[in-house]
């Protein structure tokens, strides 16, 4: 049996009709499967290689640190440099921004995806607030274990009950929605641009109000970055845009540079509370891999250094005017690589991938939003990449 039959046959599989592609190399922008034929990643492993297949820098992380060492000891009892070093880089790219209450974001909770950042979080609010609430925003997506699986769509969770008790669900941009929210509220937890809803932003003046409304009422912000994070909006954290930070800021997916790593931050008087009643409130065997870690910090540093923040804004504009040329696409919305192309309905949208996928050129759709087309292709593509974009889009 070739790979494909065992593929089918031995891996778990969560569709009747996956891709089943099979690549068998990688690097930048590209994918190339057994024949040799490349394929343009305009969706970046779902905003996951931020900085491209194995940067070569990211790769020299990697190696270096096999050569030092694996895993030591569960997370949080071992000085370990590499998980060391990252907390330090990501407290210092938040230098400038506090939450409404003044406090700075910098203790860094290492874990290994951004689903467990999530739960992470959720538990991280109820300890400290001592209260059970969530809030979240309708056609949001934060995970799918039981936690994380909670706050999204009944589509997805209607087969896995019970779950969560106590979960509320507002409307992005709706302010009177935000009267929900109590004294009985733990948290809110939000994304700054609503991802497998088709990209939908969160306008400034919510953002604030939602923030004091927190605020008003003892409850926790959580901003949820595992997409907009690691400069995948323009600026390193889409916070940035909002002028301040949340009490607890998620990251995930383009942390890794296409390794397995997230994260849950906080000031350190709402950290420390995991520390007791009970003692290990919060513990993880691999969260915070040294490999893993050193993978992100080498991501982290080519993002700072490397990423020309004007030029991605540029692609962005032709990106948008290359999709708005194609005769089925009626919008494109998003900021910087986080992009949807609308089109009429889902069966022309596939119809359009799969001649895309024909055609060297990866893109997909959205959980909530089966009519839009993902586009967050990695910060780094080239002019000449974009080239090669548009004559596919445009064939």
């Amino acid at each position: 049996m070739d790979n494909r039959q065992l593929f089918l046959n031995n891996l778990a599989q969560t569709s009747d009709f996956p891709l089943a592609l099979e690549f068998v190399y990688a690097e930048g922008s590209f994918l190339f499967d057994k024949n040799h034929k490349a394929y343009l990643d305009l969706i970046s492993g779902i905003s996951v290689s931020n900085v491209g297949h194995r940067h070569p820098k990211v790769v020299k992380a990697i190696k270096n640190q096999v050569d030092s060492y694996l895993h030591q000891m569960v997370y949080g009892e071992y000085i370990q440099s590499p998980q060391v070093q990252l907390a330090q880089e990501l407290v210092k790219s938040l230098v400038g921004f506090e939450t409404l209450s003044g406090e700075k974001i910098n203790n860094v909770y290492f874990t290994n995806s951004g689903t467990e950042a999530v739960e992470g979080a959720m538990k991280l609010a109820k300890r400290y607030t001592k209260k059970s609430e969530v809030i979240a925003i309708k056609n949001s997506y934060h995970g799918s274990t039981h936690g994380a699986l909670s706050l999204g769509e009944e589509h997805f969770k209607r087969g896995f009950r019970p779950l969560l008790p106590g979960i509320k669900k507002i409307e992005r941009n709706k302010i009177d929605d935000l009267n929900l929210i109590t004294k009985n509220t733990a948290c809110v937890i939000i994304e700054p641009i609503g991802a497998e809803s088709g990209i939908i932003e969160t306008e400034i003046v919510f953002m604030k109000k939602l923030a004091e409304r927190c605020r008003e009422k003892g409850s926790l912000l959580i901003f949820d970055e595992i997409q907009t994070g690691f400069g995948r909006t323009g600026t390193f954290w889409a916070l940035e845009q909002y002028g301040f930070a949340p009490d607890i800021l998620l990251s995930a997916k383009g942390m890794g540079g296409g390794m397995p790593i997230g994260a849950f931050m906080a000031p350190m008087g709402i950290m420390s509370v995991l520390k007791d009643n009970p003692i290990l409130g919060h513990i993880t065997t691999f969260g915070g891999h040294p490999v893993s870690c050193a993978a992100s910090l080498a991501t982290l540093k080519v993002i700072q250094d490397e990423i020309n923040h004007e030029a991605l804004f540029r692609k962005s504009e032709r990106i948008k005017s290359i999709f708005l040329k194609h005769p089925l696409v009626k919008s494109v919305r998003g900021k910087g690589f986080m992009l949807a192309a609308e089109f009429e309905n889902f069966e022309v949208l596939k119809r359009t991938i799969d001649r895309f996928i024909e055609n060297g050129l990866i893109t997909d759709w959205f959980l909530y939003c089966d009519n839009a087309m993902r586009i967050s292709p990695p910060l780094n593509i080239s002019d000449a990449e974009l080239d090669l974009v548009e004559q596919i889009v445009l064939n």
